[in-house]
């Protein structure tokens, strides 16, 4: 019950390197890097919460044309069930020479008894 774990999976297919926290390797041209946001309660009956609802933000990192992969990449969340609960364009590096753009998901877990 991971979150990041989850993404981790979620975006394998696409075989772009993904680290969590910081990208630490020499950077290829793209890669993601995976910083958990927010981990809360929800759903609460008896005085017990029905739900774990993790959030993470995927930052995409592309030298050049962006477009196609950011597309793959929320594709491939939706396929996996993830919610998107936002997505943006974040801005040109030009001390690094990449796009960055971040797509915002979270996913809900059901508690375990």
């Amino acid at each position: 019950m991971s979150v990041l774990a989850d993404i981790q999976t979620a975006l394998t297919a696409l075989h772009i390197p993904v680290e969590t926290g910081a990208f630490t390797d020499a950077a290829p041209d793209t890669y993601m890097v995976v910083i958990p946001l927010s981990d809360a309660f929800e759903l609460f009956a008896d005085n017990a919460p029905g739900y774990d609802v993790q959030e993470a933000r995927i930052s995409l990192y592309a030298k050049g044309s962006y477009t196609s992969t950011k597309n793959a990449v929320v594709h491939a969340l939706l396929a996996a069930e993830f919610t998107i609960t936002d997505r943006r364009y974040v801005g040109y590096e030009t001390d690094t020479g990449y796009h960055h753009y971040v797509v915002d998901v979270a996913r809900h877990y059901e508690m375990e008894e």
